[in-house]
């Protein structure tokens, strides 16, 4: 099939439910978009009206995408009003809100219905997230396919789903007692320390794994799994992931913005992303890193909804004022603060921001940072990153190595991978609960950036892995990349699936 080509039947229809995070909302639609620029189908996105709100703010302006709030109150499951997002809760009350996405389920049921009576036939697809797994249940009953759709990586969601099935860590003594990662090979070993501290608790009666232990065994049930990465660049977590789940896996990745595909040198500015509120302008970030020569600025974000302590905090800048290295670091209130409220300057070293800025030596953006742009600038030559995997594609993409400091979720696993699998990596710490000092910044700084040794060939492979993620979204003389191919795979087995 030739890009943008449009397959047969335009008036199939596929629904897709996400889950209630901007890291899960934006790859949704992003994947909703691709869909329907190569097949011509209509797409219906749903979610709570909150969630919807945020979406429709990106200015889909795709005609055949549909945007369909369900009824959800936050007040009804214990938590704040108008609460729809992980982002707007602290760590304590996350939990309460995975629980309370379920709720959708009888909505959801009613949706499908009404869709299914209004079109005369019912949808030829339900995607779903991962975490979503009771949309697998709702489908079945309708003799509809279910698909569900990782938003992590392969190795990512390998293990992310393998130890919330399997909680192998249950039995150990301490936390610097070993394991090997379920479904992996034994060379894949982890420390509990790894986990993230609710998951370093879970005994399966708990909370968390009330939640994540159903709900990722009814996602192993679905037709198949789509993933948003490149098959050429995760081979080890590509093959635990197909071994495992014995389920077809199509790696449609990267989701990320076309023109970052296209180039890798300097594609300006990517426009205003969706609820964000930029503390500094792409232009004036632009400016900034154009003064400064190829691959020489550190790049600091920990994501739009992490942060870490007062102290790391202050042992993060007193080791990047050490390292001499210029950077941009997109900094909010550690945690414990009101992650809205004015920065104070008590939490980093005494005049630390204005001396940074009369050295040219740094530059902060408070709250969120034009993270497209720096990333694609030239002068970028490393990020310092919590691992998220959105976060990660758009740096890899660039042939930008990473600095692992992994805070929750699979991120601890996406870290592994790139230092261990990869090597386009390494982790300076993780979690929130570890001690940090300056000299360690420091030292890892200058490995990383460094113009030889380790921090030359990370970049290296970090440009290597960059050009297999680009080729894979790219068509060129009939000859499809491997995520092109893998998404029109996807769709002619549904097809084949809803004509048996």
């Amino acid at each position: 099939m030739e890009q943008n080509q449009k397959m047969d039947s335009p008036q199939e229809h596929i629904i897709m439910l996400p889950f209630f995070a901007h890291g899960h909302l934006i790859p949704f639609l992003a994947l909703a978009k691709q869909i329907q620029e190569r097949t011509g189908f209509t797409i219906t996105l749903v979610s709570t009206p909150l969630n919807i709100l945020y979406l429709k703010s990106t200015n889909t302006q795709n005609p055949q995408i549909h945007l369909v709030p369900l009824p959800f109150n936050s007040s009804h499951h214990n938590l704040p009003p108008n609460t729809e997002t992980t982002e707007s809760l602290p760590l304590s009350q996350v939990i309460t809100l995975f629980h309370a996405s379920s709720s959708l389920e009888s909505p959801f049921r009613r949706f499908i219905s009404d869709v299914t009576i209004r079109d005369g036939k019912s949808p030829i697809c339900i995607i779903s997230d991962v975490f979503m797994g009771w949309a697998n249940e709702v489908a079945k009953s309708l003799d509809i396919v279910n698909v569900s759709f990782s938003t992590c990586g392969a190795y990512g969601s390998a293990a992310y789903v393998s130890v919330w099935q399997k909680l192998p860590h249950r039995f150990l003594e301490n936390d610097n007692d070993e394991f090997c990662l379920p479904w992996f090979p034994e060379r894949c070993r982890v420390t509990r320390s790894h986990l993230h501290q609710f998951v370093r608790v879970a005994d399966g009666n708990d909370e968390w794994s009330k939640f994540f232990q159903p709900q990722t065994t009814f996602s192993l049930g679905s037709f198949g799994w789509l993933c948003n990465t490149v098959q050429e660049i995760e081979p080890l977590g590509l093959e635990v992931l197909k071994n495992n789940t014995k389920l077809p896996i199509w790696c449609i990745g990267p989701l990320l913005p076309q023109r970052m595909l296209e180039s890798s040198s300097n594609p300006g500015t990517f426009g205003k992303r969706a609820g964000k509120e930029p503390g500094l302008s792409p232009e004036e970030c632009l400016k900034w890193l154009d003064l400064f020569p190829k691959s020489s600025v550190l790049y600091i974000s920990f994501g739009s909804q992490n942060t870490i302590r007062p102290t790391q905090m202050m042992e993060l800048a007193k080791g990047l004022e050490e390292s001499g290295q210029p950077f941009i670091w997109a900094i909010r209130p550690p945690i414990g603060f009101n992650l809205k409220e004015n920065f104070r300057d008590e939490w980093l070293p005494p005049g630390f921001e204005e001396q940074m800025i009369h050295r040219k030596l740094g530059l902060l953006v408070h709250k969120w940072a034009p993270q497209l742009e720096i990333l694609s600038h030239k002068s970028t030559g490393a990020f310092l990153s919590h691992c998220g995997w959105n976060s990660t594609l758009e740096s890899l993409s660039q042939g930008v190595p990473i600095i692992g400091w992994p805070l929750a979720a699979e991120q601890v696993y996406n870290s592994k991978m790139m230092e261990e699998e990869m090597g386009v990596g390494i982790e300076l710490t993780r979690g929130l609960e570890s001690s940090i000092v300056k000299e360690d910044v420091k030292r890892v700084i200058e490995i990383v950036m460094g113009k030889n040794g380790k921090g030359e060939e990370m970049r290296k492979k970090a440009c290597e892995i960059g050009e297999l993620i680009r080729a894979a979204a790219r068509e060129e003389n009939g000859v499809k990349g491997s995520s092109l191919q893998a998404l029109d795979d996807f769709v002619a087995s549904i097809l084949s699936f809803s004509r048996r």
